[in-house]
């Protein structure tokens, strides 16, 4: 769907629950908006796909429940606010569409946002009602990522050569949709997906994108959610592999897991964003051993991360045994690996042998 269709269907959908809710009100009846429930009690792993997907189950917001009837107004506050951004054709940050919406209810002293943490999940709602990407809502979050390699793409209008960005890289918007970003000319052969800007500055200036041909991304810690979907678009539309570089440590196991399978907060959006083919290549929890690295690199586990390590272990998206194997030994242990502990072998280390020698053997964990 090109966007101007894309923009009427979402200001149509918006009409419609609008033109809904004023029925019921006519009819004398009780007006609501059912969603989707979003949380790990309505996710579930797709087995055939590879994905974590959103279930069946609803909720119900009523206007004439006292419980509900704050958030069946905030409902309509933001979708008015989405509408009049599709209108106008323009975008707006998820913080500015909070403070644009907070105000005063009428002679009382009750608040329509008591803070942003009210306002975030409603746009969420509003995305799976209406069946949308929250950037083809045109809401934008704050840049997070970077990247630079052999390919050339067009950004809202201006061709910008990856291979030129210097020692910062191309800072990886919030919309990334075809409208906005276009490939032009790719000569990678894949894509190294790395999880802090730190290591992906040390492969940045070792050059390991133009040695190797491929293209070199962070998304600083934890991807945002334009960083997933542009690495899912260069996949799916410039068929590029995808290799995940991550921390030896739980947090780094489930990163590598959200850009595989999909991630729980946003199971409604794993078809457009998950890449069931990527590959992990490390840090793994064998690598202290196998690459000799000294005991005095490693991090003593916490007990917040054996507490998570429990929590995931039984999600069912992490019962394939080699993710067992990792997070249990990793246990057995008592001890987690950052990436930098491998520059105590050397500082190109990572860049010159580890990692090229890793995706050469095909050493790593699916």
């Amino acid at each position: 769907m090109n966007k101007k269709n894309s923009d009427k269907s979402v200001a149509e959908k918006i009409d419609d629950l609008a033109k809904d809710t004023v029925s019921s009100i006519e009819s004398g009846n009780n007006p609501d908006v059912t969603f989707p429930l979003r949380g790990l009690s309505n996710v579930y792993f797709d087995e055939t796909q590879k994905m974590v997907k959103l279930g069946d189950k609803t909720q119900t917001r009523n206007f004439f429940n006292v419980g509900q009837a704050k958030k069946f107004m905030q409902t309509f506050l933001v979708a008015r606010v989405i509408k009049e951004l599709v209108k106008e054709n323009i975008t707006a940050p998820i913080r500015s569409i909070y403070y644009n919406t907070k105000h005063t209810i009428g002679d009382t002293s009750e608040e329509t946002w008591e803070d942003q943490s009210e306002s975030d999940p409603i746009i969420e709602d509003l995305e799976i009602t209406l069946g949308s990407l929250r950037e083809e809502l045109h809401v934008r979050a704050g840049q997070k990522g970077s990247m630079v390699g052999n390919l050339t793409i067009i950004d809202a209008g201006d061709t910008i050569d990856l291979r030129k960005m210097g020692s910062g890289g191309w800072s990886i918007p919030s919309i990334v949709e075809k409208d906005i970003i276009k490939f032009k000319e790719c000569e990678a052969d894949y894509i190294l997906f790395i999880e802090k800007d730190t290591i992906w500055s040390r492969f940045n200036e070792d050059k390991f994108w133009k040695k190797n041909n491929c293209v070199i991304m962070h998304g600083g810690g934890q991807p945002p959610r334009g960083v997933r979907r542009l690495v899912r678009r260069m996949h799916d539309e410039l068929k590029l592999p995808v290799y995940v570089l991550v921390d030896n440590d739980v947090y780094g196991l489930y990163i590598y897991s959200v850009i595989k399978q999909g991630s729980i907060n946003l199971a409604f959006e794993s078809e457009r964003m998950a890449i069931p083919e990527a590959r992990f290549v490390g840090l793994s929890s064998f690598d202290q051993e196998k690459y000799k690295l000294p005991k005095n690199v490693t991090l003593k586990l916490k007990d917040i991360d054996r507490k998570r390590i429990s929590e995931v272990l039984a999600y069912p998206w992490f019962k394939k045994k080699q993710w067992q194997d990792e997070l249990k030994h990793m246990v057995e242990k008592g001890v987690k690996l950052e990436l930098e502990a491998l520059s105590a072998k050397d500082f190109k280390f990572i860049t010159e042998k580890y990692v090229p020698e890793k995706i050469k053997n095909k050493d790593w964990l699916v």
